[in-house]
């Protein structure tokens, strides 16, 4: 098949000539006009967009006589870029004066001093649990963790906790359902005691420990919140007495509440200690003279202790003839009040940055 020649291309008329010059002159005139970036992109749209004034000179092609199509859309072509460029140049030049703007407005002085952002502090809770831990490891204890979420065993029947005990009930204990084996065998942990009873069957004595850790029951008012931390100790040798449970104790409130503080011992029951003592220490407040804050007693209650049980060494398979040990626990949110003299545990796990730049 023969070459397909092309049209030869004619000389615009005149009045095309004027058409793509008219459009040309309308559309930098509008670009002049042009003060900001969003009025330069509504230049392009009037001229360029879909139907623009540039986009209507292409679509008039196919109605022109065919010798003079090419020079149009070669001009047309030419009109195109030229806008383009005009815009780019346009939007170059807007940027820059911007930033001139910018840079000769508003000066940073680097000579200034800046601003200091605020700085976090421990939480009261976290000062208590670090010195609790600090004093007792001066004194030869050692740290022990365990999980939160316990088994029964762990948590209640290896404590001489017996199944009618009180604490086993709904209303003081989170129990889990543990769905793998269809039976509610599981429990958020209600004290720090179970990590004593696996320490002792991991270890054989001497048993030097402290487990602090978080703890839960099913209770909330001004001076209970359903979680809660707590520090439980245990020491298990050969001729363990009450006599040293009474001085590590002592020894204890001394350097947690001051070297003044006096100590005193009272009957209790726990099921996993007998002998069982609660243990107060003198009112800081009133220093024993009695006030609202000890109602008028002289002495706040701190911590309970007491001479390990026989039953719970059984459990753990000590010999009950050759070892003897004492244990104890401590709220550490209640010392944390009595220590810093407050009213209210809910402020403790409201976060309130006033609240806490007091100490």
């Amino acid at each position: 098949m023969g070459k397909k020649t092309e049209q030869p291309s004619a000389p615009l008329p005149e009045e095309l000539a004027k058409e793509i010059d008219a459009v040309r002159a309308a559309a930098l005139a509008e670009l002049a006009k042009a003060g900001d970036e969003k009025a330069l992109e509504q230049v392009r749209v009037q001229q360029l967009g879909m139907k623009g004034s540039v986009t209507r000179l292409f679509e008039r092609i196919p109605k022109i006589a065919p010798e003079q199509r090419r020079s149009f859309g070669q001009q047309a072509n030419a009109l195109k870029s030229e806008l383009d460029q005009a815009l780019n140049k346009g939007l170059q030049a807007l940027q820059l004066k911007a930033l001139e703007k910018e840079l000769t407005g508003e000066r940073l002085d680097v000579t200034l001093p800046g601003r200091r952002g605020a700085l976090g502090r421990r939480h009261l809770v976290s000062r208590s649990l670090e010195d609790i831990s600090a004093i007792f490891g001066r004194l030869g204890f050692e740290v022990a963790t365990g999980p939160e979420i316990e088994t029964d065993y762990f948590n209640f029947e290896a404590l001489n906790i017996p199944a009618d005990h009180p604490s086993r009930d709904m209303q003081d204990s989170f129990f889990v359902e543990e769905a793998s084996i269809g039976r509610k065998g599981v429990v958020l942990r209600t004290q720090t005691s179970p990590v004593q009873i696996r320490t002792m069957l991991a270890c054989k004595p001497p048993v030097r420990i402290i487990a602090p850790g978080k703890v839960y029951r099913c209770d909330s008012d001004v001076t209970h919140t359903p979680m809660f931390h707590q520090v439980e100790g245990l020491l298990v040798d050969k001729g363990v007495t009450f006599a040293e449970l009474k001085g590590t104790l002592d020894a204890f409130a001394k350097a947690f509440f001051g070297a003044d503080v006096k100590t005193r011992f009272r009957p209790s029951y726990f099921p996993f200690t007998e002998p069982s003592a609660e243990v107060d220490v003198s009112c800081s407040s009133c220093k024993g003279k009695g006030c609202r804050l000890c109602k008028m007693s002289g002495w706040l209650e701190v911590l309970g202790s007491g001479m390990v049980h026989p039953n719970v060494f059984k459990a753990v398979g000590y010999d009950v003839s050759e070892v003897s040990g004492f244990a104890f626990g401590m709220g550490v949110e209640r010392l944390t009040l009595l220590r810093y003299g407050l009213d209210d545990l809910r402020t403790l796990f409201e976060n309130d940055a006033r609240f806490l730049e007091q100490f």
